[in-house]
């Protein structure tokens, strides 16, 4: 009686062994796939890196120089070149957007810290006045690349509108302190000159009369104007201490304010309140080049989102240029990404068909929820690493599937061989 008993103990802890096989094979099967899910889905909410994973770094493109120091050290010369797009580039789509228009044949006036007509990939095509010229700071040149330069020997690194020139005029002081009262005359050079977009990278704290009479003048010539819609947060001190309110001229009738943005969508941690904002553009861990060398800097900031959007504002203009400057503003917002502040879509303002309205008609029609931005680079790897892992994770589930129904039925038998004559019961 012996023999039966061992039988009889045995075969109750091989189908328990088994069923516990088949429920873990069974957990596994349903854990895979959802394991390695986020790595396809979730946004990227770090600033990328200029050159994707691997992390070259880039030396950072200051907006003023200390006003505080008894001498003027114009920011020194980059000796790093970053050899991919950056994430911004990518989230406005130029790539597509070049096939379509470079915008040739329109002038934007960059009102900033001036721009060096001889930097790489402006050459030829920047008009500087007065002082202009002489970018010490170098946030001047960096945003006029991100407006019209054609990226030199990177070609990926062009701005948005590369066939544009640029009309550089200066709207502070050589260390990059706004001044309302050289604002307020670059405005009207540039009205004079009859600039097609006029880019003001900086923001002023209080209204001055004579500059809202400025702005009014540049949009009756028919210039649409694009303004910082803050100025930088105080490098010192918590922003979120400093109450919300209306920076100018952002905040006169017909301008288009712009705020900067992460990669992620949201504005930057500390970025200063304020209400009216029209768009978000990309504004932080940008590349360009600077006024002296041919290196890269990596920058960010108002001032950057604002280049970004001038040179919309461009393409815009030479793609329809028919269109009034609030055509082209309308343009611009009803074709942006639906966010809690709508986000620049480059391509889209120059392909999307608009109805009498503004609003984009037939298959044009853009999404109602908020669109999270990513760094497409990581994505497209871990998307490809997900893929594999979630095949080869499958191939082992299936695996251990097949070896716990095998095990069950060979217990069954009582591991004799399958046959016409054998039976599962024992």
């Amino acid at each position: 009686m012996r023999p039966p008993e061992r039988r009889a103990t045995g075969r109750p802890r091989t189908a328990r062994t088994a069923r516990l096989l088949y429920g873990a094979s069974l957990a596994a099967a349903l854990v895979v796939p959802l394991a390695f899910a986020p790595a396809q889905a979730a946004p990227v909410t770090r600033t990328p890196a200029a050159d994707g994973a691997k992390g070259q770094e880039l030396p950072g493109m200051p907006t003023a120089l200390d006003p505080r120091a008894e001498a003027v050290a114009c920011t020194p010369a980059s000796k790093e070149r970053a050899k991919k797009q950056d994430w911004s580039r990518q989230r406005l789509d130029l790539d597509r957007l070049h096939r379509h228009t470079t915008g040739s044949g329109v002038t934007v006036a960059l009102i900033s810290t001036g721009v060096d007509p001889g930097a790489e990939g402006l050459d030829g095509r920047v008009t500087a006045q007065g002082q202009a010229a002489d970018d010490c700071v170098g946030q001047g040149t960096f945003l006029a690349g991100l407006i019209a330069g054609t990226g030199g020997p990177t070609p990926r690194l062009a701005g948005v509108a590369p066939g544009g020139k640029i009309l550089a005029l200066r709207g502070t002081d050589r260390r990059g302190q706004p001044d309302p009262a050289l604002v307020t005359a670059a405005v009207r050079a540039a009205t004079t000159a009859k600039a097609d977009v006029i880019a003001v990278a900086v923001a002023l704290p209080r209204k001055d009369t004579a500059l809202t009479r400025a702005v009014a003048e540049a949009r009756e010539a028919g210039a649409v104007v694009v303004a910082a819609a803050t100025p930088e947060p105080p490098s010192r001190g918590a922003a979120d201490e400093i109450p919300s309110r209306t920076y100018w001229p952002a905040g006169e009738p017909g301008v288009l304010a712009v705020a900067d943005m992460l990669p992620a969508g949201a504005r930057p941690d500390g970025a200063l309140p304020t209400e009216g904002i029209d768009l978000a553009a990309p504004g932080a861990g940008v590349v360009s080049g600077g006024p002296r060398g041919k290196g890269h800097y990596l920058g960010g900031g108002v001032a950057v989102a604002t280049a970004y959007a001038a040179g919309a504002a461009a393409a815009v203009r030479a793609t329809h240029p028919e269109a009034s400057a609030d055509a082209v503003a309308r343009r611009l917002t009803a074709t942006a990404y639906p966010a809690d502040i709508p986000q620049l879509d480059a391509y889209a303002a120059v392909t999307t068909v608009l109805g009498d309205a503004g609003a984009p008609v037939g298959g044009a029609e853009r999404a109602a929820d908020p669109v999270a931005v990513r760094d497409t680079s990581d994505t497209d790897r871990a998307t490809g690493r997900a893929v594999l892992f979630v095949l080869l994770g499958s191939a082992g589930v299936l695996s251990l599937l097949w070896a716990g129904f095998a095990l069950t039925r060979a217990r069954a038998r009582g591991w004799r061989p399958a046959g016409p004559g054998t039976s599962d019961r024992g």
